[in-house]
């Protein structure tokens, strides 16, 4: 396992779709934990293609029951409510800002072993299921922003 560079906005790749993963293997598996490594002291959550693979994979570990999810080929399937809070993102360091999310979301993805699972999360966790699963669409979480804010102020 290892650290990864983390792409920052200015490199064109987080503007691409992310292709899906057809067989998991090893090296899908060493990539899961890479992300994991790469985010786990410095985020909540990362999207393959934050460490420049273009392939649909998103690591997420909000602290609390869930743990560490690993999300394969992902798709939002049921969304409800509404959220404003604060966001950023590690392709975009220094930069926050209020985006507008569902409050509730349930996502359907592969499991690392390629079996399907669904998982529903509400607040914090719905979030970086909304913004881990843009990154794989090329969409950054500026893009959503309401309102950007200095955190240092």
């Amino acid at each position: 396992m290892a650290i990864r560079k983390i792409v920052t906005r200015e490199d064109p790749v987080l503007r691409k779709r992310s292709r899906p993963i057809d067989k998991i293997d090893e090296r899908t598996l060493t990539l899961l934990d890479d992300m994991y490594d790469t985010m786990k002291d410095v985020g909540v959550g990362i999207a393959a293609v934050q460490v420049g693979v273009l392939r649909r994979a998103v690591v997420i570990d909000i602290g609390d029951e869930h743990g560490r999810i690993d999300l394969i080929n992902p798709e939002i399937i049921e969304r409800s409510g509404e959220q404003e809070e604060i966001e950023g993102c590690l392709s975009c360091p220094g930069e926050n800002g209020y985006t507008l999310r569902p409050m509730k979301v349930t996502v359907r993805a592969l499991d690392r072993n390629g079996k399907e699972f669904t998982i529903t999360g509400e607040g914090l966790l719905a979030r970086a299921f909304c913004h881990e699963l843009d990154h794989l669409d090329g969409i950054l979480f500026t893009d959503k922003v309401t309102k950007m804010i200095d955190l240092e102020d």
